[in-house]
């Protein structure tokens, strides 16, 4: 078993495509870690922004979280209509390009790529954080947990989905189960008390006041707060990867998801008050996240609050997964329509999306690198493009139930869901306009700058495949008049058998052959070794082919006088193109196959670097062959007739050989039409 193997599992086949999907089981955890971790770091995002009201900013934190829980219900609305809709996928790229066009649909594209290397930049670093609220002696190896964190979940994706959900089922469901318990068991002890209850492990006392709250202060903490809604989105991205039926599926895992989202942000909320319980400066030792003061003060420093801890640290971590999820099957869809490189739209060895995993995961370890994995200074950069995709994603469905009244083709409840999309495209866009305004400053500006780059990149590439289809498809009718053999170059080093076997296959092709050799010696070495070369083609080369009645090959020597083959090779390639205007072009290059790693340490690889060259050149009549040589194979030509075992030979008549199985299958043996299809 191969390293590649034990580390992503053997490789799938097509047919077991169906077998790769998910249900709610599974689904929970692959799609609905992000929007669940976002109850840790969104009320602490919130409360960040109110650390300068001291104690008395817990007061408003109600009228923060209030806002956001209810825009939390207007989207669970909003995308239950719109999954039933877009049962294959309900994404905002699709259902953009499908109702507002394609200049709308690359912004909701470049937005959610956007906030999907963000949201596994901030998910994993979050989770360190939790980690070093119950560890502090961490706080120095942050970075280095992140980066761990992240090949790990990359690895895990590697692996396919329904591996991912099953692995992060356990951390998923006992940090529900503990936070719950934790929210139920603090409301309970908080009504017992008289709305005063006792704090088994006191939090850390809060600052004092340096400031009073202000509308810009409230709309502030209002717009960190909307990060806890960043995942909502993926379930109807990936609606896709559930087995059927899966618009059932889908809405169970969005119910599930938003039901435990929105009760832990308002517990939460309401339990901060009670308990006293504010943000802390992640930056400096003896920092504790929310959960984990709302943790110790419930139920103390015990059995139960590591596990929950440890479940709250996995979430967080792992919740990267989400993006995991959906960012390759958008970079997928968007690949299809021609605006990503084609590598995106293929899937790999696990059939998943390789190309589309691997590019999230470098794009969020350079993130993470670049702000040192600390969680507050990406914050500022979060929620922009899931609030943008959000808007237009409501509003691509408002223009999908007016199209569908005006054909006469809506169903009964059209206008119940054209009400619900128009007002959760209303809500998201002034959430939308307050993010912006209020975290402009704070960084924001950087993903404003970069989802236009990224819309430009996507043009680009559009441009690029549109172009190249347009020049594909002129197609000219054969003419077979007009075929010529080609002229053949042959490039070798000396004349061995990897030679040999460029020259059989080119005289196979034509008898207008050259052979080039590059020579980088000079004086005595230089003509010894041409005299020795020469003597050489003319028995093993020339020789056999006048005997054959065909015209010799020819052998030329190029000086390289700077040590390069490359310049030499297209002066003379330049040479016969003008000359023979009307004649195409082989260049075969003959290579050793290097079937093992180090094999490729022991060549120069100048026939590589000289077929990219000639590739890149692109003329129309140039054709560039790569002619591989095994070093472990047998013989490069047939057993030559009268060789071998003479008792398996004796009395046997040879025959001529039979046409390929193409050609037997439609004409015949003997060349005529046949009637079989």
């Amino acid at each position: 078993m191969s390293i590649v193997e034990f580390l992503l599992g053997r490789r799938l086949a097509n047919r077991e495509a169906e077998t790769r999907k998910i249900g709610a089981f599974e689904g929970i955890p692959a799609m609905g870690l992000d929007a669940l971790g976002s109850s840790a770091y969104g009320p602490e995002a919130a409360l960040t922004i109110m650390l300068p009201l001291g104690a008395a900013g817990l007061a408003w934190l109600g009228w923060v979280m209030a806002p956001i829980v209810l825009l939390l219900a207007i989207l669970f609305a909003s995308y239950w209509q719109t999954t039933r809709a877009y049962p294959n996928n309900g994404g905002a790229y699709f259902v953009a390009r499908e109702n507002l066009g394609t200049n709308a649909s690359l912004l909701a594209a470049a937005a959610l790529m956007t906030d999907y290397v963000l949201n596994v930049a901030v998910g994993i670093s979050a989770g360190v954080g939790a980690l070093v609220s119950a560890v502090p002696e961490l706080q120095t190896h942050t970075l280095a947990l992140c980066l761990a964190i992240l090949a790990a979940i990359t690895l895990i994706n590697l692996r396919g989905t329904p591996e991912s959900g099953r692995v992060l089922a356990v951390p998923t469901y006992t940090f529900v189960a503990c936070f719950v318990c934790i929210v139920v068991l603090g409301v309970w002890r908080t009504l017992q008390s008289g709305g005063h209850p006792a704090a088994i492990v006191p939090p850390p006392s809060m600052a004092a006041a340096t400031e009073a709250m202000g509308p810009w202060l409230l709309l502030r903490a209002i717009a960190s707060g909307c990060t806890a809604m960043t995942g909502v989105e993926a379930i109807s991205n990936g609606v896709g990867a559930f087995r059927e039926p899966r618009v059932r599926y889908a809405h169970r895992t969005l119910s599930v998801v938003v039901a435990v989202l929105g009760f832990l942000l308002a517990g939460v909320a309401w339990l901060a008050r009670r308990y006293t319980i504010g943000a802390m400066d992640e930056t400096k030792p003896g920092y504790q996240s929310v959960l984990a003061q709302l943790a110790g003060a419930v139920v103390g420093h015990g059995v139960f609050y590591y596990v929950a801890l440890a479940s709250l640290l996995a979430v967080l971590a792992l919740s990267a997964n989400t993006s995991f999820v959906g960012f390759p099957r958008l970079c997928r869809i968007v690949a299809e329509h021609g605006f990503l490189p084609k590598p995106f739209a293929i899937a790999g060895r696990r059939l998943v999306f390789t190309s589309g995993i691997l590019y999230l995961a470098c794009c969020a370890g350079l993130l993470l690198v670049a702000f040192d994995g600390i969680t507050n200074a990406l914050i500022p950069l979060f929620a922009i493009g899931a609030f943008l995709s959000f808007t237009l994603s409501q509003a691509s469905m408002v223009v999908h139930w007016h199209r569908l009244m005006a054909a006469g083709e809506a169903p009964h409840h059209a206008w119940a869901s054209l009400a619900i999309n128009a007002l959760g495209a209303a809500s998201t866009g002034v959430a939308l306009v307050v993010i912006v305004l209020a975290k402009f400053a704070e960084g924001a500006w950087i993903t404003l700058l970069v989802i236009p780059i990224v819309i430009a990149a996507l043009r680009r590439i559009g441009a690029y495949y549109r172009r190249l289809a347009q020049r594909a498809s002129a197609l000219e009718p054969l003419k077979p008049g007009e075929l010529r053999p080609p002229i053949v170059v042959v490039a070798i080093d000396y004349l061995d058998a990897l030679g040999m076997k460029g020259i059989r296959l080119g005289l196979g092709l034509s008898h207008d052959l050259v052979a080039i050799h590059l020579t980088h010696l000079t004086g005595p070495d230089s003509q010894d070794h041409e005299r020795r070369l020469r003597e050489r083609w003319a028995s093993h080369v020339e020789t056999p082919a006048r005997a054959a009645g065909l015209p010799p090959p020819r052998l030329m020597f190029l000086p390289a006088s700077r040590r390069t083959i490359l310049e030499p090779m297209l002066k003379l390639i330049r040479r016969i193109q003008t000359e023979f205007p009307d004649r195409d072009i082989a260049v075969l290059i003959p290579e050793v196959a290097k079937r093992h790693w180090y094999q490729q340490l022991l060549h120069a690889h100048r026939g590589r670097r000289l077929r990219a060259r000639l590739i890149k050149l692109g003329d129309a009549r140039l054709t560039v062959i790569s002619v591989p040589w095994l070093l472990e194979g047998g013989q490069d030509h047939a057993t030559p007739a009268g060789s071998g075992n003479p008792k398996k030979r004796k009395g046997r008549l040879r025959r001529r050989p039979s046409a390929p199985w193409w050609h037997r299958r439609r004409y015949g043996p003997d060349g005529k039409p046949s009637a079989q299809p």
